[in-house]
């Protein structure tokens, strides 16, 4: 057949041509691009995969950066800390230094106390101007704002992380399940004669402090045992008093602080092992009874809650916080978990009442969030706060039932070196140093775990993460050069032998002109 108004053959060509000339410009989009998916109709499902990735990817990559700042962050808080350490340890010398009082005269006392000033007011010229870009660290702005809090129920609050999950504020709520002890032996009075010592005798007083031997003449009234070893309580840590007030109640020896740490003993030497001397303790778990008149017969008769003993060790403050027990240590309560981390020093009144009603308070904001995940949530996140090292706010020690802190040891205020001196007791501006010597290097600590343990570790697995995911949106979105380019060739060659066949197509019609002569 010979017809000429539809060439089939040059339509045939012509389709070819357009689809080879399609598959050169796709070849050479994904070649200039370095793509394999430009749009979405490349490859629909591996453009919905390849986007989720690369979110992925950004996200993780932004974590890593911000990992990267907060150590950059924690590495310039540490530097700042340790010169607090140092200059803390400076002064904790002057002050054993200016305690050798036999040996300095005033004049060197004087000098002393000028240095230790000097620290003093180097160390919160740190916390003012210790900074990472235009973010202050050590002055309390990244501390945690407390409201509500009881100065009768709660003497010092340190909240070293909190997390706030869906609220703007955390309620704290803390409930004494055991109270805290001291270590205390009882005593009766009721001899004949009351109230007295029977016979000479010597005691042998050992408590947290030391040990030490009172000797006690026949007839003594027990005021004066009392007063001979409350006399010798910096040297013991053990004191004494009368029960009610009554030396025919008996005589009640306690250690000076709470806790498991510390006790009291008090043996009679060379005496007789039966005799009028005798000491008793409550047994373990049982409460502390009192009242006017000391119910003796009822407590060391049968059943009693009263056993004989000649020793006797404190009891931690037991506490739930929030539902969670909480690790005591004499008055001060610890929680260390993930959601919050808190020290509390409580009072003597709640602490040694377990029947009180629970204290609450609120954490309304504050501390340093660090975002070290791809997505924002609370798990991927990280809670931290850094508490201010100004004088006024470390080394809070109690004492006499007031909290005390460093700014005390400056002249003219309550522990300085001349009213120590005057007092002879130099044991509260060196326990205040202790303290804050501990808080500091404490900090350090915390700080030091968080980037060891938290932020090296999530660098590490945000790179493997990043690396992972980075490989799988790179098979699914790039272009394979060896096969693009050889497709490339073809797609070519085709063009070539598609023009050339349209061109035979087109002249292969111009032969039926022959059929006409």
């Amino acid at each position: 057949m010979a017809r000429i108004n539809t060439n089939i053959a040059s339509v045939i060509a012509q389709s070819n041509f357009d689809k080879t000339q399609n598959e050169l410009n796709l070849r050479l989009e994904r070649l200039s691009t370095g793509l394999r998916i430009n749009r979405g109709s490349d490859d629909p499902a591996g453009l919905i995969i390849s986007e989720r990735l690369r979110s992925n990817i950004q996200g993780v990559n932004q974590g890593i950066k911000n990992s990267e700042r907060a150590g950059s962050v924690i590495s310039t808080t540490e530097a700042a800390l340790t010169e607090v350490n140092d200059l803390l340890n400076s002064i904790k010398s002057l002050v054993v230094e200016a305690a050798n009082s036999g040996a300095n005269s005033r004049d060197e006392r004087d000098a002393n106390q000028l240095q230790i000033d000097s620290a003093i007011d180097s160390i919160t010229r740190i916390s003012n101007t210790a900074s990472f870009g235009s973010l202050k660290l050590l002055n309390g702005s990244l501390d945690y704002k407390l409201s509500g809090v009881r100065a009768s129920a709660i003497s010092l609050a340190r909240v070293n992380n909190a997390s706030f999950l869906e609220t703007d504020n955390l309620a704290v709520t803390v409930d004494v399940i055991n109270s805290a002890q001291v270590g205390a032996l009882y005593y009766n009075g009721n001899t004949t004669p009351a109230g007295v010592t029977l016979s000479a005798i010597n005691l042998e007083v050992r408590g947290a402090k030391g040990v030490e031997v009172i000797t006690i003449s026949s007839g003594q009234s027990l005021a004066n045992v009392a007063q001979a070893v409350n006399n010798l309580t910096s040297l013991t840590g053990v004191t004494a008093e009368l029960i009610n007030n009554n030396a025919a109640s008996g005589l009640v020896f306690k250690s000076s602080g709470y806790g498991t740490d510390e006790y009291v003993s008090v043996k009679r030497l060379g005496g007789p092992t039966t005799g009028f001397w005798q000491t008793y303790k409550f047994e373990d778990d049982q409460p502390i009874v009192a009242g006017t008149p000391f119910p003796w017969a009822a407590l060391t008769g049968p059943g009693g809650a009263m056993t004989t003993a000649d020793n006797d060790i404190g009891r931690d403050v037991s506490a739930l916080v929030n539902g969670n027990l909480a690790k005591g240590n004499g008055l001060e309560i610890q929680v260390n978990s993930g959601p919050l981390g808190m020290r509390l020093l409580l009072t003597e009144d709640l602490a040694t009442l377990p029947g009180a009603t629970p204290t609450e308070f609120r954490i309304t904001g504050g501390g340093s969030q660090f975002q070290l995940g791809p997505d924002i949530n609370a798990l991927q996140q990280s809670n931290l706060g850094i508490q201010s090292v100004a004088a006024t706010n470390l080394g809070g020690t109690l004492t006499g039932g007031v909290v005390e802190f460093l700014s005390s040891i400056k002249s003219g205020q309550t522990n300085d070196i001349a009213n120590s001196f005057q007092n002879r007791n130099f044991t509260v501006a060196s326990s205040i140093l202790d303290k804050a010597i501990d808080e500091i290097s404490i900090l350090r600590g915390r700080l030091g775990a968080f980037g060891k343990n938290v932020l090296d570790p999530n660098v590490r697995s945000l790179q493997s993460s990043f690396e992972n995911l980075s490989s799988s949106e790179s098979q699914i979105r790039d272009s394979d050069f060896a096969a693009e380019t050889s497709k490339l060739t073809r797609a070519q060659i085709l063009s070539s032998a598609g023009i050339s066949t349209l061109a035979l197509a087109n002249q292969q019609s111009q032969s039926v002109l022959q059929l006409l002569g």
